[in-house]
């Protein structure tokens, strides 16, 4: 990521968790077998701050609760304007691959199963996505967060040219 990873501290956000999966993971020993449970958790404050994680435990309390302390270790902040993305974008994360692109007012999210918790947990609340490739709900939302850290608003565009707004939007 180019254009630098935009932390934020979690001291007072109002943070929303959704669990996107949870899995019943076994391990086989001599003795029988071990059952775990792995969680991807999404935390955000719909308002352009969102992060995720994962939680293993023996019990899927305890997995979430994981979940969502390593969710807010993970917290960034993504550009929105008027309730969607700046503009397109494409992005890949193992075998996934995702494809976000801005809508008009009341499309609503139009977006599937794990690509769907962390669009609505970053409070956009118009966009068109699309999935391709593998539905892996681990590589679905690392790879649209990669697609999310790529998005530039103008302002940033213009700062990074060191020119006006008007420039940009004017070439």
């Amino acid at each position: 990521m180019t254009n630098g990873i935009r932390k934020v501290k979690t001291s007072d956000l109002e943070l929303k968790d959704r669990l996107v999966s949870i899995q019943r993971v076994t391990k086989v020993t001599k003795g029988g077998r071990t059952f775990s449970f792995s969680a991807i958790v999404i935390v955000g404050d719909e308002n352009g701050i969102v992060g995720h994680g994962l939680g293993k435990a023996k019990e899927v309390t305890t997995a979430i609760a994981k979940g969502v302390e390593d969710a807010k270790k993970n917290l960034v902040k993504v550009p929105i304007m008027h309730g969607t993305i700046p503009h397109e974008q494409l992005a890949k994360f193992g075998g996934a691959k995702v494809f976000l692109k801005p809508a008009s007012e009341g499309t609503g999210v139009k977006a599937g199963g794990a690509m769907r918790a962390v669009l609505e947990s970053v409070g956009v609340k118009n966009v068109l996505a699309k999935s391709k490739g593998s539905s892996n709900p681990h590589n679905l939302v690392k790879a649209t967060f990669a697609a999310l850290l790529e998005l530039r608003d103008a302002h940033t565009v213009a700062q990074q040219r060191s020119v006006s707004l008007d420039k940009v939007f004017n070439g």
